[in-house]
């Protein structure tokens, strides 16, 4: 996977990659409590489509939560809080 994105800096992407990670779940469960304006919501799309790595972090995101409601019963808080984390552990790029 790659960080580079034609005409923008290391730091730059790094910082976007953050900005993106900090709200990718909120954009992805269209989370009413905090939902994103127009404008966060092209900002982060658009770096979906540059960054390779925070695609890919929000493909396995999707996979997960279609596969969590799946579950012929509800999943317990516990569990979904423990996924959570995970998502968050990857998009801050921390090994677990």
């Amino acid at each position: 996977m790659t960080f580079s994105v034609p005409g923008v800096s290391m730091i730059q992407t790094l910082m976007t990659c953050h900005w993106t990670g900090r709200r990718v779940q909120r954009y992805l469960d269209a989370d009413p409590s905090a939902p994103l304006d127009a404008a966060q919501i092209a900002r982060l799309e658009a770096h979906l489509d540059e960054c390779e790595r925070c695609a890919a972090i929000s493909h396995d995101f999707r996979v997960l939560r279609v596969a969590l409601g799946r579950w012929a019963t509800p999943a317990d808080d516990e569990a979904v809080q423990r996924l959570r984390g995970l998502v968050d552990t990857m998009t801050k790029g921390e090994q677990r």
